[in-house]
């Protein structure tokens, strides 16, 4: 049945499976569903119909804002660089990568008030909402945006320490229905890249540096996202960073151009392949390459967007995959703002080159999609000159347009405001995060020397506390103000990191992994006054042989809240986790270690899969 009947004998326009008729007496489309067709057909069908200039907007996937009551977002800002119409209707994107969001029903209502908007065009092509992680502790507005709103996992980190595949599915499931319910249909998400370089700035995103360990987590994950196959019930999963971005030069991170370089001296480029390929075998839907150029390999020294050998040779031939190729952000132009560049383009190996030469170089490379960039005019041009195939535009916006259908998109677009309400954040969904944090914490020491043991505590001691809100530690113990007046201290600390300048660096916890001067010597004349139970946040694999020497008892956690590590220290709730990484147990031994070579530090103060028990 028609949407909205006229009586209109206007010509049929077919559009993907859809029928559109000519404007209706108040200048809307008159819409015919046919779901009947298959996918490819429908596909095409559109496909057949879609100018250049359609073609081109749907392979750029830019960032956009939104008001905080849901409205369309038309001011500019960092994260909004371009008015949400001008995105829509005249450069005909479709593809969005929300950052800061509204509370669930306003983001409803922004994501239906958005697809109302791209009914606007002449093809009614729907929108796909994409997000990097929300559900975990880290509120990085760079790579990692936690959201209050929904339920609250460990980083992935942490769902590697559970070494449980079955929560990990069903974390990724819980997932998938609270993005599903905001109007979010593709995770820019999971990381299969391995943390064998430990100074690396996005170790938290990974699995782990075991190839093993990171392959089972990627195929719980993604199964918990998609389903057993695409459908309407599917988040679609962007797995990245292909072929791996884990050994990086020194640690430092691509995103920068001191980072740019990535080493393999253990000869081990295969390893970091094992967890993608069981992202394939899982059926992922799409894959990202990173910014990263490889360096003494028989590849070209480009980042791995620009990089033919890597995204057409290694993934669509060697491996065979199908499915839509995008970008990391910002490979072609840098931010600007106030006139002065803000955020460099990751363009490594390719920095000479004019924008027409970088955006003709990653479609020539095998890559769909431009992460971060608007510039459909670029592609439009390539095509007219002569310079691009209008058939080489087609594959990639093929694969586009099948992701679209494959979710639903085109035949249910909007989402429910009410329900949303009932599904983000739910009591059980809050209840299985909080179960997940408490399998994650991994207890690394228990007790001195002599093996007397201190957890799980008894009673409600006196307790000192930093890091720790007053009012929760009062459920466990007599919180007082002063170590003097305590029986005992409980310090949550965050792994070192070396402070950094600039916009986007200083997001980055990157550098030396070890406490220093003042602060150090504070921790460890405070053990040297009582009993101190250190718990750390491992976002990286600390250097604390110091602290872990002299407190009673040590915990790691990848994202827990102050409940879940008293509930361990308190022995509400038995240590399970076991290490994702190793912690090295120097400086020197980092500096020593090889980039490209999981668990390879000299005499490691704790190995990879450690953890105690009681």
């Amino acid at each position: 049945m028609p949407a909205n009947t006229t009586g209109s004998e206007a010509p049929l326009l077919e559009s993907g499976g859809f029928k559109f008729r000519d404007l209706n007496k108040n200048g809307k489309l008159d819409v015919y569903e046919d779901k009947r067709k298959p996918i490819e057909d429908r596909v095409e069908d559109l496909l057949s119909q879609m100018t250049i200039e359609e073609k081109a907007g749907m392979m750029f996937h830019s960032m956009i804002g939104m008001n905080p009551d849901g409205t369309l977002a038309e001011q500019q800002t960092m994260f909004n660089p371009i008015a949400t119409s001008e995105l829509v209707l005249n450069r005909l994107l479709n593809h969005f990568n929300v950052y800061n969001v509204a509370d669930p029903r306003q983001m409803a209502e922004w994501h239906n008030r958005l697809q109302k908007l791209a009914e606007k065009t002449r093809l009614v092509i729907p929108v796909t909402i994409s997000s990097d992680p929300r559900h975990t502790f880290i509120k990085d507005t760079a790579v990692n945006i936690a959201t209050d709103a929904f339920s609250k996992w460990p980083e992935p980190t942490g769902l590697a320490a559970t070494r449980d595949e079955k929560l990990v599915q069903e974390f990724a499931d819980i997932a998938r229905q609270e993005y599903i319910a905001v109007g979010i249909r593709t995770a820019l998400h999971p990381m299969a890249d391995l943390a064998t370089e430990p100074r690396w700035a996005r170790i938290n995103g990974t699995f782990g540096e075991d190839a093993a360990l990171s392959a089972k987590m990627v195929t719980a994950y993604i199964k918990g996202f998609q389903g057993p196959k695409i459908g309407p019930e599917s988040v679609a999963c962007m797995t990245k960073h292909f072929p791996g971005g884990g050994p990086q030069k020194d640690g430092e991170d691509p995103h920068f151009s001191f980072g740019k370089d990535q080493v393999y001296p253990g000869n081990n480029f295969d390893y970091h392949l094992i967890p993608f390929e069981a992202a394939f075998k899982a059926g992922t839907a799409q894959i990202m390459p990173y910014y990263g150029r490889p360096l003494g390999l028989p590849l070209e020294e480009v980042g791995f967007g620009y990089n033919h050998d890597v995204v057409t040779g290694l993934l669509r031939k060697k491996y065979g995959f199908d499915g839509v190729v995008c970008t990391d952000w910002l490979l072609v132009n840098s931010v600007i703002i106030d006139g002065k560049e803000a955020i460099e383009a990751k363009c490594w190996g390719a920095e000479n080159l004019s924008t027409e030469e970088r955006v003709k170089k990653i479609i020539d490379a095998g890559c769909d999609q431009f992460g971060g960039e608007a510039c459909p005019e670029v592609v439009i041009d390539l095509v007219k000159s002569g310079k691009i195939k209008e058939e080489r535009i087609d594959e990639s916006v093929r694969r586009l347009l099948r992701d679209k259908f494959r979710l639903g998109l085109f035949d249910s677009p909007l989402v429910d405001p009410e329900a949303t309400v009932k599904i983000v954040g739910n009591s059980a969904f809050r209840k299985a995060g909080e179960t997940a944090q408490r399998k994650s914490i991994v207890l690394l020491k228990n007790g001195r020397q002599d093996n007397e043991k201190i957890l799980p505590l008894k009673g409600k001691p006196r307790i000192y506390i930093e890091g720790i809100e007053p009012e929760t530690a009062k459920e466990y113990g007599e919180v007082v103000q002063t170590p003097e007046q305590a029986d005992l201290a409980i310090l949550r600390l965050s792994a070192p990191f070396e402070p950094r300048e600039g916009l986007l660096e200083s997001m980055f916890h990157a550098g030396d992994l070890d406490f220093k001067g003042k602060e150090k010597n504070r921790i460890l004349e405070l053990c040297d006054k009582l009993p101190v139970i250190v718990d750390i946040f491992l976002d990286r694999p600390a250097v604390i042989p110091e602290i872990a020497g002299k407190c009673v008892a040590l915990l790691g956690n990848f994202g827990a809240n102050d409940a879940a590590v008293l509930d361990i220290l308190f022995g509400r709730f038995s240590p399970v986790g076991k290490l994702p990484f190793e912690l090295p147990s120097s400086m020197e031994a980092v500096k020593k270690q090889k980039e490209d070579v999981p668990y390879d530090s000299e005499n490691p103060l704790f190995p990879f899969g450690f953890g105690l028990r009681y």
